[in-house]
């Protein structure tokens, strides 16, 4: 089974084994849709899960208590890729790993991507190549991805 890292938890919430995860989700309330995930190569089901500011609080079946609850603090979440419900023209960040970068204007090849930062401002591309390039991941920058072509354009500006 293909896991994909989802999130992590990052606290306990209240006495009955909830915890708070930090999703790696376009919203909060998208990783709200998971029924199961995986801690450590386990699997849990989701009996409830609601949004409280950029978290999720999420109560995970098995997890009964605080001190359950308190074990899984700092552990990454996984969700298998077969349960990620991606819209046309949508893809996960790890996909774009070691895609072939090029220029939009020039067809010039910038290198491979190589890495995903992801800093407060959004995320960015790490591309290797002659030189390292850092590109945000937004519109402006990324003018499209070809994955049977195994490549990501690229609208160079001046300062990338």
């Amino acid at each position: 089974m293909d896991l994909i890292e989802t999130g992590m938890i990052i606290n306990t919430h209240g006495l009955r084994g909830d915890v708070k995860i930090d999703p790696w989700a376009d919203s909060p309330a998208d990783f709200c849709e998971f029924e199961r995930l995986f801690v450590e190569g386990r699997e849990y089901r989701v009996t409830s899960a609601r949004v409280q500011k950029r978290f999720v609080i999420a109560h995970l079946e098995g997890v009964e208590d605080i001190d359950a609850a308190e074990a899984m603090k700092n552990k990454t979440v996984y969700v298998p890729r077969e349960d990620i419900d991606l819209e046309e023209g949508e893809y996960l960040l790890e996909d774009l790993m070691g895609l072939t970068a090029v220029d939009d204007a020039t067809g010039e090849l910038l290198g491979r991507v190589t890495g995903i930062l992801n800093p407060p401002g959004g995320d960015v591309l790490v591309i290797t190549g002659a030189r390292e390039v850092l590109v945000p991941l937004r519109e402006e920058f990324i003018t499209g991805v070809d994955f049977e072509a195994g490549e990501v354009r690229i609208a160079m500006i001046e300062g990338l």
